[in-house]
């Protein structure tokens, strides 16, 4: 049984509902609400957990709010180390509004980590007595902490010979990019916001990951298109694999779901492209839930055969 490690610094307690119809000035009557844990990688844990791997996710933890999100994820069997802080767990909140299918989605900060605190995470990571299979960053950084705290958990994990994929943005991923990271998991906006550049069709975006791969310091970058699907780029190969045909009930948790099925598939010793197909048929998978519940193992095995992985002939990409 592979064994997985996530950080998630700015973890959440994730509230999701529905109400007839969003309107502004008046209640508006919801049903009842679903608490989930949430934040990045205690998603990405998840996931991985229900594919078979064993986890453990490491996260500050404060407050009652925080006390409800360690009792949910050891609940979903999932390993938790938690690292008390002085503030209180932030809430996320989902509402679908059930007339246009339209899904809002409020995001708080998080509480402000203190450097004792953010260096207690790091040191709750270092201190592991038991090498994992893999380990996992993902999601915003908190108020307080440092842009190049991710850069410090790549550090970490690089001495023990451990593979990294991290999950972030702007400085905080500008910062890690400096050390060496596996692979990294940008969106398109993501992708453009760290290259500056348009990348309107697929060379030019390809060109863009093999531009961060140059620099030595990631060895994969999957890279996710929404209704377009993913690209996967490394040094020699580059693979697209269109989006599956599925009728989305909620999109909360497709991204995590993906990278969670991919670092369970990786952290399983499958190739690149394996492991790539099942974090296809993870973020489809996620699709099918609703609010917060991420991909579900039946569904991830169910579409697995309908993902097509092809490879791309990508001459031009290399031209360019």
């Amino acid at each position: 049984m592979p064994v997985v490690v996530t950080l998630t610094l700015n973890p959440a307690l994730d509230v999701s509902t529905s109400t007839p119809r969003v309107e502004p000035d008046r209640k508006l009557r919801c049903g009842a609400g679903r608490r989930d844990p949430g934040g990045g990688g205690i998603n990405v844990a998840r996931v991985a957990h229900r594919l078979g791997a064993r986890t453990l996710a490491i996260f500050p933890s404060g407050g009652l709010t925080g006390q409800m999100l360690e009792r949910l994820v050891e609940a979903e069997g999932v390993g938790s180390l938690p690292v008390p802080v002085s503030g209180e767990t932030r809430e996320d909140v989902t509402v679908l509004d059930e007339s246009s299918g339209a899904q809002y989605r409020f995001i708080m900060p998080g509480p402000h980590l203190h450097g004792v605190e953010w260096m207690a995470c790091l040191k709750a990571l270092a201190g592991l007595e038991a090498k994992p299979d893999f380990v996992c960053a993902s999601g915003s950084l908190p108020p307080g902490a440092p842009d190049d705290l991710y850069a410090r958990v790549a550090e970490i994990v690089e001495s023990w010979g451990v593979r990294f994929a991290l999950d972030t943005s702007g400085p905080p991923l500008q910062a890690a990019l400096s050390e060496r990271v596996f692979l990294i998991k940008p969106n398109l906006r993501e992708l453009r916001e760290l290259t500056g550049a348009p990348l309107e069709d697929e060379a030019s975006r390809i060109a863009a990951c093999r531009s961060l791969i140059a620099r030595g310091r990631t060895a994969a970058v999957a890279l996710t298109l929404g209704h377009e699907g993913a690209l996967l780029v490394t040094a020699q190969d580059a693979w697209r694999a269109p989006a599956l045909p599925v009728r989305p009930v909620s999109s909360v948790g497709a991204g995590d779901s993906f990278l969670g099925a991919m670092v369970w598939g990786l952290a399983s010793k499958l190739t690149l492209r394996e492991a790539f197909a099942f974090a296809m048929a993870g973020g489809s998978a996620a699709l099918l839930a609703q609010g917060t519940q991420l991909a579900g193992a039946r569904d991830v095995r169910r579409l697995l055969p309908q993902v097509t992985v092809e490879r791309v002939d990508d001459r031009a990409a290399l031209r360019a």
